[in-house]
């Protein structure tokens, strides 16, 4: 099976799966809170995340049944996200993945609380996993780092120094530090915990972490070039929002051919982060490809 061909299997694993842990003999949600959060969660997606996180846990030994809930986990984490980025008070967006968003379907409040409930959700979903009954150590770990990666420190503090950014002003340390935090700190977080959660020793799960750190930089550099050249139809939502708001972005603040120069330098330093890993690691630098390559 081809690298590619994998990364297909592990996303229609994880598509298979997300709505699982939702369900009514499940997680007893009342209405519309159940239909919002099933809304976000099956708009579609690329599903890099849990796909991530398995083929990180697959290359070093990890069973993919093991580490399903926890890679449905993150992805619920990533969708609670969104719809709060989508929010008024926030970015004040109408459509994502080519759907109107959450808060313009349901409301502002109940798009809210589903993003609250996802989240919350995604903990009681890893912390009820057999993996973590199994092997707590290895559990605990794992959603420690998640915690910290999509919390103050990591994704919800980025958003704050999105926030706090001056239209305008950029500087290189500035842009990356938000880009960090808000996209790159979650995606390495998914690669650190398939290494935990498969069983990596420690010096893998640091390959793995630098891996997923450049992957998702390059994965915010790029969605920003795809923001000043797609349109809304391989977008699946607005376009040039960015620029037009003056936010800190790899294009806006530097031009785009070294937003280009850019994503090429860190597609190059992900790959390199993966010498230690042999055919088992194909899958990852698949990722690497699809990210260069894609164009919503």
């Amino acid at each position: 099976m081809t690298a590619a061909a994998t990364l297909a299997r592990l996303r229609d694993l994880v598509e298979g799966s997300l709505t699982a842990y939702l369900a009514p003999g499940v997680c007893r949600t009342p209405s519309p809170l159940r239909e919002a959060m099933a809304y976000s969660l099956t708009a579609g997606g690329k599903r890099v995340r849990p796909v991530l996180l398995l083929a990180a846990g697959s290359a070093v030994g990890g069973s993919e049944r093991e580490l399903l809930p926890f890679a449905c986990a993150v992805e619920y984490v990533h969708t609670y996200s969104l719809i709060h980025d989508d929010l008024p008070a926030m970015d004040d967006d109408d459509f994502r993945r080519g759907k109107p968003t959450c808060h313009k379907v349901y409301g502002e409040a109940t798009a809210t609380l589903a993003g609250d409930g996802l989240l919350t959700e995604a903990f009681r979903v890893m912390a009820e996993s057999p993996l973590a009954s199994a092997r707590p150590a290895r559990a605990v770990r794992a959603i420690a780092d998640l915690a910290r990666a999509a919390g103050a420190e990591g994704m919800v503090g980025g958003q704050q120094l999105d926030l706090n950014a001056s239209p305008g002003v950029s500087a290189l340390p500035e842009v990356e530090e938000i880009q960090l935090r808000k996209t790159a700190a979650l995606i390495a977080s998914c690669a650190r915990m398939g290494g935990i959660l498969g069983g990596g020793d420690a010096t893998l799960v640091e390959a793995l972490g630098n891996f997923g750190t450049r992957l998702g930089i390059l994965f915010q550099v790029t969605d920003d070039i795809l923001d000043e050249t797609g349109t809304f139809e391989e977008m699946g939502k607005g376009t040039s929002k960015d620029r037009a708001r003056g936010k800190w972005t790899y294009p806006v603040a530097f031009g785009m051919e070294a937003a280009v120069a850019r994503a090429g330098e860190l597609g190059r330093e992900a790959l390199e982060a993966l010498a230690r890993f042999g055919p088992e690691g194909e899958p990852l630098r698949e990722m690497v490809r699809m990210v260069q390559a894609r164009r919503s």
